[in-house]
């Protein structure tokens, strides 16, 4: 199914009336929808999705239609020129957190339900008929009646502007598309402020939650839009901003302009006990759908293909913000310890998409919303763009930008052009080499013969075809010399020994890790770094482990090579040093078969490693404690843990035991390895039902994660068997929650059978349940990132090869197969070589 042609071409809606009667008990809306705008031509189509549709009239006339499910469309004949179409019908509220739907959530052990709405990517269609593309623009009055019950509370985009006969009707909105409309009603509790400006920002949830927990999004939500109306130098343009925590909910959030949803673990908070990690992710989150209300609300992607003018810069913008609000917070470490290194090992991969990808199917749209590359990789080319040209010429550009476009549609190469006419600088020109080629390069840095030679080559984990692609690549070097982009395939810098001499410091590229490439140097040159290893500062230390790592996937250098250098990071007290060393240990692990003494070795390793730095950290947090040491504390006592060490695992269980009775005031920054640490070596069939319990009783989406993680982590194969026999109980398990749980399970070396098997067995359940959103071919992804085995590669490869053709799973299985293949194919050339090297550290 492929649409050939826009539907706006042929009718470009001008307004929305939308009635919706909404009745909970039936599961049943009917509607009557009324479109004023221009019909371009007599046929025209409007989309829609599972709608009875009973009548049309266009202009007060009967007109004949016929749906076209194929299409997901309802076609007529009518006039020519304006004309207003009012459609009546009927639809069911789905359970697929698509479209109108039910969030299920219990109060004191009545359960209950709030409805909200999921519109993006094409899901409008479901809830009333239109042109549900991003370019059809309009404006949207909306009228609501629903089973209400005392107190009970609706919110929307706009607005309401009074209640007549049970209906309530809210202002009519700005232009905007489709897939930002949203509303939600039912038994809602709010905190509310106002701006410096005069806009309303209000924070809801259900009264599952404590008043006090919707404090902190309320603060970082007033603050952000007070912060982006002055960098954007453009006013909010709406009355208010609510922020919805929404107890199901398949994305993290979705920026519906004026009434942002969320995942509740995104948007709640407990000011008593929750880590900074936790509170770096809630205000990130906050403040990226905040950066759309102009950046994706204001002005809009023409098309999905420009995706990425939506997310990565909000991915940015939240970086950006969060610094700006929390200076102390050394928010942009947590860019290059989660964006940065998610971007690259995805983008090695061939058959990669490319930021600005080209998708027509509707079916297809959802699957380019890979988080590692609309998101991560698109910001990062912006980091870029914001390094070339300053934050003045990026603030100019974009007032510029909004002040052309507001209210409308835009393609990248507008905002490249307001960009560059701000800076002076073609901006378009450099980055459309990183847009529209997937992929990125390595430069190797080599001294031949007395010349230090740099070339760029793409880079690749796994096979790849070289297709000779060349990028403009900011090199940021510490030598002047060096140009500031290279364009080329190779270039010259001169005699070496001159250079080193002339600037004093070993040569190295990508200063700030800003620029998105790796290097690889030659071994005289690595030398060179490391010898001073020490001496580095914090970005550049994590920069040597993340190439290094890289391009030991990508098998041009061996993880053997890499061990022996590991022990100069370990007493680094730099958080992101740690998070890059123990990303590398993860990696070792790969080599390492549970349950032999390969395992024992490297456990031997992992504690050698952290031991220091548990010692100085301990379980507790000091009295001002740097913001590294409460980020470092969670990953180094994992490591530890892992290591079995006896000292850190009775330390854990003592505080298990000092808390049993309440284990919600564990401290929240190390409870889930205190609980992980009593599964796995204090666990019983009675821990487990106790955890499970708790599990389905808290509203704490922070303890529901932390009891997630101990309860997959059980050696019972009888405890994991009755796990997923959970798996489609959304009672117990929510849908949204699954991914994360089959994630774990299938991670869990005695688990790890039976996810594989559950999942090849439920597959059409899960595509019944999960498969008309974003996160469906993520399950793919995460079964990717754990089988290791060439058993397993076949057995993938098997079962899924002959779902190639599908929409939306095509590339990711393709992707996929190539990963795992990798995987072992490194596996099979380095273990013997990597078990050796761990021994000669530990002996």
């Amino acid at each position: 199914m492929t649409e050939t042609t826009r539907f706006y071409d042929d009718f470009q809606p001008q307004h929305y009336d939308i009635f919706l009667d909404i009745n909970r008990s039936t599961k049943k809306i009917t509607g009557t929808t009324t479109i004023t705008g221009m019909a371009k031509t007599p046929k025209i189509k409007l989309h829609q999705k599972n709608l009875d549709i009973d009548s049309i009239e266009a202009n007060h006339q009967a007109v004949n239609f016929k749906v076209n499910d194929a299409i997901e469309a309802v076609e007529l004949e009518l006039a020519a020129g304006q004309q207003t179409i009012a459609i009546k019908y009927s639809a069911p509220l789905t359970d697929t957190m698509m479209g109108i739907y039910p969030s299920y959530y219990q109060v004191d052990g009545v359960k209950k339900q709030l409805i909200g709405t999921q519109f993006e990517t094409t899901a409008a269609r479901q809830a009333f008929p239109g042109v549900d593309e991003p370019e059809a623009k309009a404006t949207f009055s909306l009228a609501i009646k629903f089973d209400e019950q005392p107190g009970e509370t609706i919110i929307a985009n706009m607005p309401e502007n009074r209640v007549e006969n049970g209906i309530h009707y809210f202002d009519e909105t700005k232009q905007m598309s489709t897939y930002l409309v949203a509303f939600a009603f039912g038994d809602l509790q709010k905190a509310e402020t106002t701006t410096k400006s005069g806009v309303k920002i209000g924070v809801y949830s259900t009264k599952a939650h404590q008043p006090k927990e919707l404090d902190f999004a309320l603060d970082i939500a007033k603050s952000s839009i007070e912060f982006f109306e002055d960098f954007y130098e453009t006013p909010y343009p709406l009355p208010h901003s609510w922020q919805l925590a929404l107890p199901d909910f398949s994305a993290g959030a979705m920026e519906n302009w004026g009434l942002v949803t969320y995942r509740e673990a995104y948007l709640l908070i407990d000011p008593d006990n929750t880590s900074l990690r936790t509170k770096l992710q809630v205000a990130t989150v906050i403040a990226h759908e905040l950066a759309h209300q102009w950046f994706g609300d204001l002005v809009t992607m023409k098309w999905w293909d420009d995706l990425w003018l939506n997310e990565s810069f909000a991915n940015m913008m939240e970086y950006v913000a969060v610094d700006a609000l929390k200076p102390d917070w050394q928010t942009w470490e947590l860019f290059q310890t989660a964006e940065v290194p998610a971007s690259l090992q995805r983008d090695a991969i061939d058959g990669v998409q490319a930021v600005h990808v080209q998708v027509e199917d509707p079916a297809e749209i959802d699957s380019i919303f890979d988080g590692a590359i609309v998101y991560a990789k698109g910001a990062r080319m912006l980091v870029m763009v914001r390094s070339l040209i300053g934050d003045e010429a990026l603030r100019a550009g974009l007032k510029k930008y909004f002040s052309a476009h507001k209210f409308n549609n835009a393609t990248g190469k507008d905002l490249w052009a307001a960009l560059a006419d701000a800076s002076g600088l073609d901006v378009g020109e450099i980055m459309n080499s990183w847009l529209e080629q997937p992929g990125y390069p390595v430069v190797k840095a080599n001294v031949v013969n007395g010349d230090l030679i740099l070339t760029q080559q793409q880079f690749f984990i796994g096979e790849g075809k070289d297709a000779g692609r060349l990028w403009q690549i900011p090199l940021n070097s510490n030598y002047s010399v060096v140009p500031k982009i290279m364009s080329e395939k190779e270039i010259n810098l001169g005699n070496y020994n001159k250079l080193r001499t002339e600037f004093g410091v070993p040569f190295r590229l990508n200063i700030g890790n800003n620029s998105h490439f790796i290097v690889k140097y030659d071994q005289q040159l690595l030398d060179d770094i490391l010898k001073d290893v020490k001496q580095l500062d914090s970005i550049s230390k994590l920069q040597i482990l993340q190439d290094l790592r890289l391009l030991a996937e990508g098998q041009q250098i061996s993880y053997a090579e890499i061990v022996p250098l590991l022990p100069q990071f370990s007493s680094s007290k730099s958080n992101i040093v740690s998070t890059a060393l123990y990303r590398v240990m993860t990696q070792l692990k790969q080599f390492v078969k549970p349950e032999t003494s390969e395992e024992t070795s490297f456990k031997a390793l992992m504690d050698q490693m952290s031991a220091e730095q548990v010692k100085r950290l301990g379980w507790q947090a000091k009295v001002n404690e740097s913001i590294d040491d409460q980020l470092m504390r969670p990953s180094v006592l994992n490591a530890s843990l892992y290591a079995k060490n006896p000292q850190t695992i009775s330390k854990a269980h003592k505080l298990y035991l000092e808390h049993q009775n309440q284990l919600t005031e564990l401290p929240a920054s190390v409870r889930s390895f205190v609980l992980i640490n009593e599964m796995e070596n204090y666990g019983s069939p009675e821990l487990f039902q106790r955890f499970f319990k708790a599990y389905q009783e808290t509203s704490d989406a922070g303890f529901k994660s932390d009891l997630e993680a101990a309860i997959t982590m059980t050696d019972n194969p009888d405890l994991i068997k009755e796990i997923i026999t959970k798996f489609k109980d959304p009672d117990i398990i929510k849908p949204q929650d699954l991914r994360g749980w089959y994630r774990n399970v299938l991670a869990n070396p005695k688990g790890e059978q039976a996810a594989w098997d559950w999942l090849r067995t439920n597959w059409q359940w899960l595509s019944d349940t999960v498969g008309g959103d974003m996160e469906f071919t993520t399950y793919i992804t995460v079964t990717a990132m754990v089988l290791k085995t060439r058993q397993r590669f076949e057995e993938f490869s098997e079962f899924f090869n002959p779902k190639l053709n599908t929409p939306g799973l095509t590339r990711e299985i393709n992707m996929d197969t190539r990963l795992i293949e990798a995987r072992v194919k490194l596996i099979e050339a380095e273990e013997k070589a990597v078990n050796k090297a761990i021994n000669q550290i530990i002996n």
